[in-house]
């Protein structure tokens, strides 16, 4: 995407009185893109995602007005200590299986 700085004064409108997140997505930035994913878009499907794209960053820019905090959150563990446990013996892992082949799983071919 091209750097909205270049197409916008310094009201934050795009010199066209548009605002400035739908104009910095134009046609040629959505080919690029959907020929980078290997995507065929129609024309009216670009227009489409162009207007999609400046409403993302429309939601991309409100993120720019949320307040910064000054302190750091106190750090607690979560996790609950580790426990050693007795497992499954051999056979009872193995009891459930459909087929075993000389103590192991047997599961379908791989090619």
């Amino acid at each position: 995407m091209s750097d909205t700085s270049e197409s916008t004064d310094d009201a934050g409108e795009s010199p066209d009185g548009g605002d400035d997140a739908a104009a910095a997505v134009d046609a040629e930035e959505v080919r690029h893109v959907a020929d980078l994913a290997r995507v065929r878009l129609a024309d009216d499907e670009v227009d489409e995602f162009a207007a999609q794209f400046g409403d993302i960053l429309e939601h991309f820019e409100a993120l720019d007005e949320v307040p910064e905090t000054e302190r750091e959150e106190d750090l607690v563990n979560v996790m609950r200590p580790d426990e050693v446990r007795d497992g499954l013996s051999q056979e009872e892992a193995l009891a459930n299986a459909e087929e075993t082949e000389d103590g192991f799983f047997v599961g379908p071919k791989v090619s």
